[in-house]
């Protein structure tokens, strides 16, 4: 059996396997395998379906172009991907990628019993991504626990309390009173009341000036 009929067991379209695999071929990363492949089937014309594959390492989204002349590849990593389900409806299957970020890759028309078993596989690849991640953080946890357990006990040193020198006794400084000011003779509390009655807008400046006169005029 070649590498074609592996994936026309769930009556695939050949051609779009074929040409599929054709391009993958050259894609392939060391120690890559794939392990399932999905063909849309439209309800009413299918010359161009879309082709999702599932291999140990991510999953493919292949979507002919240039009305089959070119075909174009996106690929997610398995630690880029959140879960996968699928959703069965009237005219075949709805297959559902959910990332760690961005939006739902979402697509339709896959046949049911390929959808079950692109399901199967994609789940099985995650779960066990998801627990080779688990492990390795648990071996990462062990090895930080052991390089803490290694390292030599912190050794405390007690130093000898020197005897306390008495401190001086505070210096108080009373400060010397403050200059009693001389009172202010009673043209000079006449002029100032006057300033500010003027300052409040109680008297107009005509007011202001005669009355200064007057006063100025008494001494």
């Amino acid at each position: 059996m070649n590498i074609t009929e592996r994936f026309l067991n769930d009556e695939q379209d050949p051609k779009a396997v074929e040409k599929v695999l054709g391009k993958l071929s050259d894609m392939l990363v060391s120690g890559e395998e794939l392990l399932y492949l999905a063909v849309q089937k439209k309800p009413a014309v299918n010359l161009l379906p879309d082709c999702i594959v599932v291999s140990n390492k991510r999953i493919f989204y292949c979507e002919p172009a240039n009305f089959g002349i070119t075909m174009n590849f996106k690929d997610i990593s398995w630690k880029s991907i959140k879960e996968v389900s699928f959703k069965e409806e009237l005219f075949g299957s709805k297959f559902i990628c959910v990332p760690q970020h961005g939006e739902n890759i979402i697509t339709e028309y896959i046949p049911k019993v390929q959808a079950r078993k692109l399901y199967q596989a994609a789940y099985e690849q995650l779960e066990a991504f998801k627990e080779q991640q688990r492990n390795a953080e648990l071996e990462e946890r062990r090895a930080a626990g052991q390089q803490q357990q290694s390292q030599p006990p912190l050794v405390i040193t007690e130093v000898p309390v020197q005897e306390s020198i008495p401190e001086p006794e505070p210096v108080v400084y009373i400060p010397a009173p403050e200059p009693t000011p001389e009172p202010e003779d009673e043209t000079t509390l006449k002029l100032r009341k006057l300033k500010t009655l003027y300052d409040k807008q109680l008297i107009t400046q005509e007011e202001y000036e005669a009355k200064k006169a007057s006063i100025l005029a008494d001494l």
